[in-house]
């Protein structure tokens, strides 16, 4: 005999609640977390293809090699590069009250990847929209950073779950927006700009990645994907330039083979340009280091 099983309105009322109440104390553990960490940066594109990954591992670099304690966060749970960029290998490790440990890579910089928390780095994620929202907070509340001046979280391409999810669990990060100079690329910056602007999340400013290459016979500099677009786009919408990125070969290569191309190439022109805008960037705040912090 077939049985019809009733639940009740209270039961379904106290799930929903329990669920609320865990929600607020991840939101505290997040709080307390983040309050260690006084600059918070998302970066972030329109589109796919525009040298993202590689921008915030390099901006993460540079700023620790000015001295400044940073994290890297990497929440691109479809492509999460960070740890092949840095050449960082094995999972992550928890500390004893069951926490994320994140992975040091020098004496100033730490990296946490979701990359990081399977072992078959081939294997597909296949997530659906609010799966990856509980993740993306999971991760977010699950790590311990202690004191930083900055953490760079690298966000997938688009407007889409991750960086939504990010803006809503980080509201005082900052948004670094990067863009090629091709009209094409321009197009889908000025949709994460006004994101930016429907989430209420501050855009620090507009990087131009891949402008320009310099050939490494002729030394003749050739606009591949177009020049200025992107300070004529930063001019338009009204937000800060940061700077421009030249294209190099050898960052390609370098991040095919696991050797972070800052190390490799010091006196390079991109390595040199990402100096600048590091520069720009912590001359926002006052330079003066109290405990390892940066105050503003």
């Amino acid at each position: 005999m077939n049985k019809t099983v009733h639940i009740s309105k209270k039961k379904k009322s106290t799930s929903l609640s329990e669920r609320k109440a865990a929600m607020a104390a991840q939101d505290q553990i997040i709080k307390d977390s983040l309050f260690l960490v006084k600059h918070k940066f998302l970066v972030m594109s329109g589109k796919g293809g525009v040298g993202k990954t590689s921008v915030a591992a390099n901006l993460a670099m540079a700023l620790s090699r000015k001295g400044a304690r940073v994290g890297l966060m990497d929440v691109d749970l479809h492509g999460p590069d960070i740890p092949r960029i840095l050449g960082l290998k094995g999972v992550l490790e928890a500390s004893v009250d069951g926490r994320i440990t994140p992975k040091p890579y020098s004496d100033n910089l730490e990296v946490v990847s979701v990359g990081s928390m399977a072992g078959d780095p081939d294997k597909a994620v296949i997530w659906r929209g609010p799966l990856k929202l509980k993740v993306i907070r999971e991760f977010i509340s699950g790590v311990v950073w202690g004191l930083l001046d900055y953490l760079i979280i690298d966000s997938p391409p688009g407007t889409g779950d991750e960086p939504l999810t990010v803006a809503q669990t980080i509201p005082d990060a900052k948004a670094i927006i990067v863009t090629m100079p091709q009209e094409m690329s321009l197009d889908d910056v000025r949709k994460s700009i006004n994101f930016c602007k429907t989430v209420k999340m501050e855009v620090l400013g507009l990087i131009e990645n891949m402008s320009g290459f310099v050939c490494p016979h002729c030394g003749r500099s050739i606009d591949l994907f177009g020049a200025g677009g992107g300070f004529r786009t930063a001019k338009a919408m009204n937000i800060p330039f940061l700077g421009r990125i030249p294209l190099d070969a050898k960052m390609v290569k370098c991040a095919d083979a696991g050797e972070p191309y800052m190390e490799k190439y010091p006196d390079s022109e991109a390595t040199k340009a990402y100096d600048q805008i590091v520069a720009s960037i912590m001359g926002r705040k006052a330079e003066k280091v109290d405990s390892g912090m940066i105050e503003s």
